[in-house]
């Protein structure tokens, strides 16, 4: 049974739609998925994702102004992890929930 919340102020739905927009490029998704197996540095991301090491950099700066992922420099490779747990919540809600509705439509058509 779902739990009964409160309605959120103006301000918080802002907070949440902000949220939910940076969570709404592919790209960016490309990268939390790949940061759930741990740290990496943005040349891995880069060749895991196929992305470019620009690309790449300028989607890790907005997921860690977002507060979903944090940096560390050594030397002159920066290394980015997940920051806040409940991402792997989210998208272990999401990813399940489209697995689902895949498998359905999977079932339709057989």
């Amino acid at each position: 049974m779902a739990k009964k919340n409160r309605p959120l102020s103006d301000e918080a739905l802002l907070l949440v739609a902000r949220r939910f927009a940076v969570l709404a490029e592919p790209m960016r998704l490309r990268l939390l998925q790949t940061l759930i197996e741990g740290e990496k540095s943005v040349g891995v991301l880069a060749e895991t994702t196929g992305g470019t090491q620009a690309n790449v950099s300028r989607h890790l700066q907005t997921l860690a102004e977002a507060g979903l992922v944090g940096r560390r420099k050594e030397g002159l490779m920066v290394f980015y992890k997940i920051t806040d747990p409940s991402i792997f919540e989210l998208c272990e809600l999401v990813c399940g929930s489209i697995g689902k509705q895949l498998q359905v439509r999977a079932d339709a058509f057989r």
